[in-house]
């Protein structure tokens, strides 16, 4: 499994500004950082795995978003055109990933795993803005600048903002009169 030590020697060796920073409590998942360091969920960064059946088999697929929006496995599966997108069990996580599931690190993911970014994670206003990480162990984290880490991440920038359900879509939206 990979760990904090791990991401810092490797951002070290790429001499990319950064923190690691130890937490007051442990984590038992990426959905804890904006609480644990007090911090807006919009800047604390998780990656979901989902299982996903696609034409030639069953494969894990990655999704870096904030912590206060993640993708469900219906936009997933619309987003990748999957006949049935599910989120994979710890021990795929951990296989797929090498990290421990729920702490996964956007940073030194295998090669072979396909890797989707929420382009709402960058917002050109603040481009320097920090963003927070598991490191892969339950009493770290890792804090960046965002440009950064998605300079670092390769992988597949889409829109993953949630969308309402394919009934409503089409629907007009009434105007409704302002309060007096």
């Amino acid at each position: 499994m990979k760990d904090a030590l791990a991401i810092h020697r490797w951002l070290l060796a790429h001499q990319v500004h950064h923190e690691i920073v130890r937490l007051p409590r442990a984590l038992t998942s990426a959905a804890e950082l904006p609480e644990v360091l007090s911090a807006e969920p919009a800047d604390c960064l998780e990656v979901s795995v989902f299982e996903v059946d696609t034409r030639v088999g069953l494969e894990p697929v990655a999704v870096l978003h904030s912590a206060g929006s993640p993708p469900g496995p219906a936009l997933v599966a619309a987003v990748l055109s999957a006949r049935r997108v599910r989120p994979a069990s710890a021990f795929l996580v951990n296989a797929a990933t090498e990290y421990a599931a729920g702490l996964v690190c956007p940073l030194l993911l295998p090669e072979g795993l396909t890797l989707l970014i929420d382009e709402g994670i960058y917002d050109p206003k603040h481009p320097f803005r920090v963003v927070h990480t598991p490191a892969g162990e339950r009493r770290t984290a890792l804090s960046m600048r965002a440009c950064d880490l998605l300079a670092l991440v390769p992988g597949k920038r889409l829109d993953l903002a949630p969308r309402p359900p394919a009934h409503l879509a089409n629907v007009p939206r009434q105007a409704h009169p302002l309060p007096q």
